[in-house]
């Protein structure tokens, strides 16, 4: 199984074999940097592919045969486009899971209580989504984290479980701080690349192409595109016989602490 603790295991070992070696054959210097090349590349992996699993479990999608799909949606709230958003979806009575960003529920009060009070559910997404975010240190990740739950608590009485890590990056600090913080990490394993394809139709039959029993769709409520597309998204998904299911349902999980 390729996770962090192997990784350092076969690598260690690797180096250590090389070195005993030097002592009775010439081993070429530049091995030295390959390996640790190699090493670079294993650790990029599992840094920047949420469904990895390389650091830490998260769950990316659920264990069904069942015709079901999950929906979320990062980086709200958002004045555009996430009230239209919402419209759309209890115009079609479909329920998701909002991952917000803490420093935007200031100002935007009501329509974070509104996602909640329509019957979607909400996960911590960071206070501060910060560019640097996955550079932190464990304990400053989880302050930023505590800082969303706070947020929250304070705006809807509630304390999210679930977290979605900025950008899908994880590593061994940020394992730290889901540990510590007692957290549910959600990934996904269909990526709308919303944020770059401004073709609503380009977009639809990406997402289209993708879909499989127990998926778990990645959009954003900050996305005009994913907005022009999603009442056609909707209907072809009723048409191909799938139910959307709000996710901690689909994956049986505690949403709120």
């Amino acid at each position: 199984m390729l996770n962090f603790r192997n990784t350092n295991i076969f690598f260690s070992a690797l180096l250590i074999s090389l070195i005993g070696l030097n002592f009775r054959y010439s081993i070429p210097f530049f091995i030295y940097p390959l390996l640790l090349f190699a090493y670079s590349l294993v650790l990029f992996y599992g840094c920047y592919f949420v469904h990895s699993n390389f650091f830490l479990p998260v769950i990316c999608s659920a264990l069904t045969t069942k015709k079901e799909i999950a929906l979320s949606f990062d980086d709200g709230p958002a004045v555009s486009y996430t009230p239209e958003i919402l419209e759309i979806l209890q115009e079609k009575k479909v329920k998701a899971v909002f991952f917000c960003i803490g420093s935007r529920i200031a100002g935007n009060e009501i329509i974070f209580r509104q996602i909640h009070n329509e019957g979607h559910i909400i996960g911590n997404h960071s206070y501060s989504h910060h560019f640097w975010f996955d550079m932190f240190s464990s304990r400053k990740m989880l302050a930023d984290m505590k800082m969303m739950d706070g947020a929250m608590e304070k705006a809807t009485g509630l304390q999210p479980k679930l977290f979605r890590p900025p950008y899908g990056v994880t590593n061994p600090n940020l394992r730290k701080a889901i540990i510590d913080g007692g957290y549910t990490p959600i990934g996904w394993n269909i990526r709308s690349l919303d944020t770059i394809i401004e073709d609503e139709e380009k977009l639809l039959k990406k997402i289209n192409r993708s879909i499989k029993p127990g998926a778990i769709i990645l959009f954003h409520d900050t996305s005009k595109t994913t907005l022009a597309m999603l009442p056609a998204f909707l209907r072809q998904v009723k048409s191909s016989g799938y139910e959307i299911v709000r996710l901690d349902k689909m994956l049986n999980l505690q949403a709120y602490a």
